[in-house]
């Protein structure tokens, strides 16, 4: 893998970084590419997230290599609201690490539960990090898959 890779809290500066690596990762798969040139304005991280400690980066080497989006506890569960790795970097267990932070995350947030809304080219990955599939989510583009990691109590 390199470099080791660390993950910190993002910082407010670094916000068009992060909507710049979604938009990179997001077109990089085929699933919603063109609704996402249709509208580009649904890259977008909202300041309040970064502002609040949701966003985690993945760093490597002084570069920005992915980001995590975990929302606040509801009812015992946190929404995983965003995963994206540079597409250079698929592969390499950034994603893995990123889920792997979320995971202590929410424990300390008293979640025995993280919900996520998988487009159909990352089930396979959620899959394979111990999510599984529920029922079928509606999002702008088309159709999803929402699913569950059940972890520990804190």
């Amino acid at each position: 893998m390199g470099s080791p890779v660390s993950i910190r809290d993002a910082r407010l500066a670094e916000r068009e970084s992060l909507e710049e690596l979604q938009r990179r990762a997001s077109l990089h798969s085929s699933t919603y590419r063109d609704q996402l040139l249709a509208h580009p304005d649904a890259v977008q991280l909202p300041a309040e997230q970064i502002e609040h400690g949701l966003v985690r980066l993945a760093e490597q080497a002084g570069d920005i290599v992915g980001f995590a989006v975990l929302l606040s506890a509801v009812e015992r569960a946190c929404e995983l609201d965003g995963l994206f790795v540079e597409p250079e970097h698929w592969r390499r267990g950034i994603a893995r690490l990123l889920i792997e932070d979320t995971v202590q995350i929410a424990h300390a947030r008293g979640a025995t539960r993280i919900d996520v809304i998988a487009n159909p080219e990352a089930i396979a990955f959620y899959q394979r990090v111990g999510f599984v599939e529920g029922e079928g989510a509606a999002t702008r583009f088309g159709p999803a898959r929402r699913m569950r990691l059940e972890i520990d109590r804190p």
